[in-house]
């Protein structure tokens, strides 16, 4: 069973077993992706049923074979990735039936993000941006703040002008959202409402230099900055590797005292 579980755990680890997966993934992609034209779809529905459970013990088998050539269960459920995958491909064989049809086409589609935990850039990558979250939730509330600031001020000013785009605090928040990310803010929210008050220019010149300009760009720095950590972490610099072999070297001499010390 040892020798076993070792062939399995090279074969995981082989680079061909790799590829050979990720091949299965871009081609269940297009599969699914062919599977949205319904001219296609009807003609050849037995093919697409046959290729998608055939597709489906495909991943089962690369499933079971990482499964006995990992050390324990613990180890490889220990790994997140790997209780993703194991969920996608499980949930295939548990929601069989045409109660379940939905839920089978998600699950379906799902099994393209199988890529990211395959592939070991892309896995570093999505790590990367999970980092983010700690940091983003104080980015979220000050966000949160300022569109509830500026969403009863618009409210207050523009509600007679414009009650499609101002009527209610919830339709100013959509409105400003749509002004944040700059699509025909000018000429599909702000022009109409400067032919009737031509002072509210300051209201989306303000929003937009605070929200799109300094706060959206907090994101962007604080993703930026846990992409460059997780890099570093990954592959350290020349410098960084000698100043851990210093403090490795400390550590040793510490201890040699620390033992003098003791039996003199």
């Amino acid at each position: 069973m040892t020798a076993f579980r070792k062939r399995c755990a090279a074969l995981a680890e082989h680079s061909t077993f790799t590829t050979i997966i990720i091949i299965l993934i871009i081609f269940n992609a297009v599969l699914i992706g062919l599977e949205t034209y319904t001219s296609i779809y009807n003609r050849y529905t037995d093919w697409f049923v046959f290729l998608d459970q055939l597709l489906l013990w495909l991943f089962t088998i690369e499933i079971m074979i990482r499964l006995i050539g990992s050390s324990s269960l613990k180890s490889f459920f220990s790994e997140p990735w790997n209780i993703f995958d194991f969920v996608i491909v499980a949930s295939g064989h548990l929601f069989v039936g045409g109660h379940y049809v939905t839920v089978l086409r998600i699950l379906r589609v799902l099994r393209v993000l199988r890529a990211i935990s395959i592939i070991p850039s892309l896995r570093k990558m999505v790590n990367a941006l999970l980092m983010t979250i700690p940091s983003m939730g104080t980015i979220m509330l000050l966000l949160g703040i300022f569109f509830y600031i500026y969403g009863v001020i618009g409210t207050t000013l523009f509600k007679s002008i414009a009650p499609e785009y101002f009527g209610t605090l919830h339709d100013s928040l959509l409105s400003l959202f749509q002004v944040v990310t700059l699509e025909s803010w000018a000429s599909g929210v702000m022009r109409p409402i400067l032919a009737e008050d031509p002072t509210a220019w300051w209201f989306f010149v303000t929003f937009i230099l605070i929200g799109t300009f300094v706060i959206f760009n907090l994101f962007v720095g604080v993703v930026v900055t846990n992409v460059e950590e997780a890099n570093q972490a990954e592959n350290p610099s020349p410098t960084e590797v000698k100043i851990n072999e210093v403090q490795k070297e400390l550590e040793e001499i510490k201890k040699l005292l620390q033992d003098q010390k003791r039996n003199p």
